[in-house]
């Protein structure tokens, strides 16, 4: 498992723990951390997390799963989060490369560049898609909306690169903060999952052309 290294990587669980999220800090609860990584790797491979699979492969019965890390739902969410983090912090890092004149990217330039980066990573990871294809209506349910953690987590990690990069008053305060970024992070869904919401191809161009044009950048 990649170790993030900002506090991109920590925003989103502090700003949304699950009762599985505490579960998985090392030593605080092994068997669970065994299960989310099992399913973690099975997740990455292309397949489905099946809880009873799942439990044929650690040895143990399905209740026993289910206790360790609650529904399938919870399971997946954890898992979705654990694998946007280090693609948050691939963005992050690759927002902060220089350009064709030498100069990183800043401000609200830099803030849309790392959007892009994300979301065109999400588009062009092969287990992600299939995962999408596979089950859409479950995708986007744990994905685009309050039923799971995983929009929360991604908001509050927009809401602090917007912070960090536009300040606490984004644009002269036209702007709240935290509805900057719950309107990123929807604009990040709608072309990341274009193809579930409105039938067409994902667009990482579209992507950064939106991002660019909200943020003025």
């Amino acid at each position: 498992m990649l170790s993030p290294s900002s506090d991109i990587a920590t925003v989103g669980l502090r700003a949304a723990p699950t009762r599985l999220s505490a579960r998985l800090v090392p030593g605080v609860h092994p068997d669970a951390l065994r299960a989310f990584e099992q399913a973690r790797e099975t997740f990455v491979s292309g397949h489905r997390i099946d809880m009873g699979g799942l439990a044929t492969e650690l040895g143990v019965d399905r209740t026993s799963v289910f206790r360790w890390v609650g529904n399938r739902d919870a399971l997946l969410s954890e898992v979705l989060w654990s694998l946007a983090v280090p693609t948050l912090v691939q963005a992050e890092r690759a927002a902060s490369e220089p350009g064709p004149d030498g100069a990183a990217p800043a401000g609200a330039a830099y803030l849309a560049a790392l959007l892009s980066h994300f979301a065109t990573d999400l588009i062009e990871a092969d287990y992600f898609r299939t995962f999408l294809s596979r089950e859409p209506a479950r995708a986007l349910r744990l994905l685009t909306t309050s039923a799971s953690p995983i929009q929360q987590r991604y908001v509050a990690t927009v809401e602090q690169l917007v912070r960090e990069h536009l300040g606490e008053r984004p644009f002269d305060g036209a702007i709240d903060r935290h509805a900057l970024a719950y309107l990123l992070v929807r604009v990040s869904e709608s072309f990341t999952y274009a193809d579930l919401i409105a039938g067409e191809p994902p667009s990482t161009d579209a992507a950064r052309s939106a991002f660019r044009h909200l943020l003025r950048a």
